[in-house]
């Protein structure tokens, strides 16, 4: 009974992906590209480059990479192994392999790993790449690589339309800035979601969070005006990122507690708040040094442009 609803399953997951049949056939095409989202950014790469090789036709590379995403704890490389799995387009498919991949995900909370798996029983036969061999060569940790910028363009398409016109407007203003405008989203993401109405308990207001006295330093009359909001904080991020030369980590914490704190503590500051601050900015960002768009950046092996 189980084979003909894997069977099913398989066709079902390949219509989901392909938009249907194309000339009587079935076409796979690459899955979107990953969210954004605060995974550890070596495993953040690992699901990154799964992604670029499934864009190249390299489906055996891709399973590389997101089986060492997966191997990591990545529910997101669990599912995106076992979608590889069940469509087969490349790499030898099977089902229950599939099944029990996103059998995995789903019962982590994966959302698209739950809507493909249904109610289907699952086993506890997993890949061999979970359970021995190392991270493919490809996936060796890169210096200061910041986030793809296609990655962080899907998550601003994907946000309701009023803070999509609030994270537009930090991609137009950031540059004028100096900083770079992912930088400068992912303060903000972190800050206020993108709420241009959002208040703290510390009188922090506006979509960065401007205080007071931080408004009235960067001639912000209005706080609660989303284009003079932005252009305070981005104005105090680049006073920040030159004062720290442009350490990301350094960057964000006097950010989050003031720069008397980072100096007096000669680095970030012991509170609980501003280091998991710090820590949810370099895993949205993933390099440690500021690097603007349009310039270029050490990585392993060679020079990446940002």
């Amino acid at each position: 009974m189980l084979r003909p609803v894997l069977r099913l399953l398989s066709v079902l997951l390949l219509l989901a992906v392909t938009g249907g049949a194309r000339g009587g056939t079935l076409e796979a095409v690459p899955a979107d590209a990953p969210e954004w989202s605060e995974e550890a950014p070596a495993v953040a790469r690992l699901l990154e480059r799964g992604y670029q090789a499934e864009r190249q036709h390299l489906p055996a590379q891709a399973a590389s990479h997101y089986c060492a995403a997966a191997r990591e704890g990545s529910t997101e490389g669990q599912y995106r192994l076992g979608r590889l799995y069940l469509i087969g387009q490349g790499l030898a498919r099977d089902n229950q392999l599939a099944v029990n991949l996103l059998a995995v995900a789903a019962e982590r909370g994966h959302e698209r790993a739950r809507s493909l798996l249904g109610g289907l029983p699952a086993g506890d036969r997993l890949p061999d790449c979970l359970t021995r061999g190392g991270a493919p060569e490809a996936a060796v940790a890169v210096v200061d690589e910041v986030v793809p910028q296609d990655i962080v363009d899907r998550y601003v398409r994907a946000l309701p339309a009023d803070k999509r016109r609030h994270a537009q407007l930090i991609q137009k203003l950031a540059p004028r800035f100096s900083v770079d405008a992912r930088l400068a989203l992912a303060i903000v993401r972190t800050e206020s979601n993108f709420d241009a109405a959002a208040r703290s308990p510390k009188n922090a207001v506006g979509l960065m969070q401007l205080i007071p006295d931080t408004a009235e330093r960067f001639g912000v009359r209005d706080a609660l005006d989303p284009e003079q909001n932005i252009r305070g904080g981005l104005a105090y991020l680049r006073t920040l990122l030159a004062q720290f030369k442009g350490d990301v980590a350094l960057t964000a914490a006097a950010y989050n507690a003031g720069e008397g704190a980072v100096t007096r503590h000669g680095g970030v500051p012991p509170y609980a708040e501003t280091q998991e601050y710090v820590r949810r900015i370099l895993n949205f960002y993933r390099a440690a040094h500021h690097a603007p768009q349009g310039t270029r950046v050490a990585v392993a092996g060679g020079v990446a442009r940002s």
